[in-house]
């Protein structure tokens, strides 16, 4: 069954409101069967992967706690499967080189529909 049919999980993880929400309306425009589930921190990402694995996730490098990258790490150890796009401000290129060495796509903010986009097309390519 194609991605475009079929229900899919996404996490949301960022600690900033405002990015959740704009994520979760450019998500759910394109797919309105998805589930969405938001965290607001890392360590609040880990508690909710183990509970209810999504197939992809979207993250926050700098947030209170485990930054995002340290998050999507033991993530990606424990659920190898689930694609994973960081987000961050942060266009440094050690973040960008830690993103591709974990197997995650990095995505520039700030949020708009074209950031979403990549992350959408990153979900949809074979792993």
């Amino acid at each position: 069954m194609p991605h475009r049919n079929s229900i899919k999980t996404l996490l949301i993880v960022d600690d900033s409101r405002v990015s959740r929400m704009m994520i979760r309306t450019f998500v759910l425009a394109k797919y309105p069967q998805w589930i969405i589930i938001e965290a607001a921190s890392g360590n609040e990402a880990l508690e909710i992967v183990d509970r209810d694995t999504p197939n992809y996730c979207t993250m926050d490098i700098n947030m209170p706690g485990i930054i995002g990258t340290d998050a999507a790490e033991q993530i990606l150890a424990k659920y190898p499967g689930i694609r994973v796009a960081i987000f961050s401000s942060n266009i440094q290129q050690s973040h960008q080189t830690r993103a591709a060495a974990l197997g995650a796509r990095f995505v520039a903010k700030p949020v708009t529909e074209n950031s979403v986009a990549q992350a959408l097309e990153f979900f949809e390519s074979n792993p």
